[in-house]
């Protein structure tokens, strides 16, 4: 076994994290403040390829493997952890789309996304159905020539400032079977948003309620077949829980490589904190966690990649080792900084909060360990 990335891998990483560091960190306190992410960078991010990463080249994409996935937004996160999330999900949409949609819904959306001319985001959660998301009660029901929808969705990342949204709403009875998926974009009659969230973390990125008052959609939003909704939308967590335990990986080794600066500097008792034994230990720890979860994630990833029977479960096991590690060891980075790290001028509180939540979506850790121990306990027989 080989674990060493090869030379283009490790001129995706190098590409994605020199965009980042350029076109992102310089900028990303402010956004922060602001709220919200320039459009322009969207551009800049479509020109490199970054757009359609899960897209096949021949649909416009750059036709990456999963496991490179992890490695853009790994890189991504070190400049911004909230940003590079906000990609990875548009990417998310952009998988979807190419690989359960029809010709029709590939020629119709992929061009624009890959370019990144217009985002998408991805609507399951509801106010009412979070973990529980087959419980979803969002309808849509069938009109001359296409479909009504009604209903709201909840903790929309992009709410309101994407131009289109992969819904899944209830097509038929009760359960997984009843879900179809649908592309609604900003303009149609009935489409609304509400207000911005105010959150804890992921400041920079728009959240809100994606709402649907009598939105009607031509049969051409129909992504894919009736009654598949949630089958693509569960395939879709599986590399949309790597690309968001990549980010926090990024996250937290970008608050590592603070702090291991921040303590050849930093003086106490005579000595530069780094050379007390105490805390040398604490380091080796926090390195020991980042490379076991780095190991995991791309293992996970390569199975996803060569379609393994037990990808979901590793998928869901690396998403809560990951993000799990990264959230510590971001948390004891501020800890490390004393006092400094809980100020905002020295990034590394920004960098804790942002990092929480990814204990939360893409499923929560809670039910990553159900997903596990149900295909455990199927494994067993």
């Amino acid at each position: 076994m080989n674990f060493d990335l090869g030379s283009d891998q490790q001129a995706i990483f190098d590409m994605a994290r020199g965009f980042g560091q350029e076109a992102i960190a310089p900028h990303a306190a402010r956004w922060e403040d602001e709220g919200t992410i320039p459009r322009a960078l969207w551009a800049e991010a479509g020109a490199l390829g970054l757009g359609g990463i899960f897209v096949a080249e021949a649909h416009g994409g750059a036709g990456l493997s999963r496991l490179d996935g992890t490695l853009v937004f790994e890189a991504l996160a070190m400049a911004c952890p909230s940003v590079g999330s906000f990609l990875s999900i548009h990417n998310m949409c952009g998988g979807m789309i190419d690989r359960f949609g029809t010709p029709a819904n590939r020629a119709a959306w992929l061009p624009a996304l890959c370019r990144m001319e217009k985002l998408f985001s991805y609507c399951l959660t509801e106010p009412g159905s979070g973990s529980d998301a087959a419980a979803l009660s969002t309808r849509a029901e069938r009109v001359a020539g296409g479909w009504r929808l009604n209903g709201v969705k909840a903790f929309i990342s992009g709410g309101g400032y994407c131009d289109a949204y992969i819904v899944m709403a209830r097509t038929g009875g009760a359960g997984a079977g009843g879900i179809t998926a649908f592309v609604v974009e900003v303009g149609t009659p009935g489409l609304s948003f509400g207000a911005q969230e105010r959150k804890m973390g992921w400041k920079a990125q728009p959240t809100a309620q994606v709402q649907f008052d009598d939105c009607v959609v031509p049969d051409s939003c129909l992504l894919g077949e009736e009654g598949r909704g949630f089958a693509y939308a569960m395939a879709a967590l599986d590399g949309g829980r790597l690309n968001i335990a990549a980010g926090a990986l990024g996250g937290a080794q970008a608050a590592l490589d603070r702090t291991l600066a921040y303590m050849g500097q930093r003086r106490a008792f005579g000595q530069t904190l780094d050379r007390f034994q105490a805390l040398q230990f604490r380091l080796a720890d926090l390195e020991t966690a980042m490379q076991g979860a780095r190991i995991f994630l791309r293992m996970a990833a390569w199975k996803l990649d060569q379609g393994a029977a037990d990808a979901t479960r590793f998928c869901a096991m690396a998403k809560l080792k990951v993000t799990d590690a990264a959230f510590e060891v971001a948390n004891q980075c501020l800890q490390l900084h004393g006092g400094y790290g809980y100020l905002v001028d020295f990034g590394i509180e920004k960098i804790v909060r942002d990092l929480r939540v990814h204990q939360i979506l893409e499923g929560t850790n809670e039910i990553m360990r159900l997903i596990i121990a149900r295909a455990l306990l199927a494994q067993r027989g």
